[in-house]
């Protein structure tokens, strides 16, 4: 993660927020008297929100764990090539 002070932050906050959205990564900005705080895009803000949903779902992380012991076994669900195409949309 970068970190840039508020100084810089503030005085070239349109290309920095540019630059945060396009490449995906957060900032973090420094304060001389005060917490630092990260800007990240609102895209990565709702991934990151969901991935918590799911971390923290109980339900969710059972039914993962389960779905990859049948992988590594190698029996999960297969579709066949008709199928596939309607998955991938092809």
């Amino acid at each position: 993660m970068d970190i840039i002070s508020v100084n810089k932050f503030r005085d070239n906050l349109k290309s920095v927020v540019e630059q945060v959205i396009s490449t995906h990564e957060p900032l973090k900005v420094t304060r001389r008297a005060g917490e630092a705080f990260v800007v990240i895009s609102a895209e990565d803000w709702e991934r990151e929100q969901e991935t918590l949903y799911v971390l923290q779902n109980r339900d969710l992380m059972e039914q993962i764990a389960a779905s990859l012991d049948t992988h590594s076994r190698g029996q999960g669900y297969q579709p066949d090539n008709e199928q596939m195409n309607e998955i991938t949309g092809l």
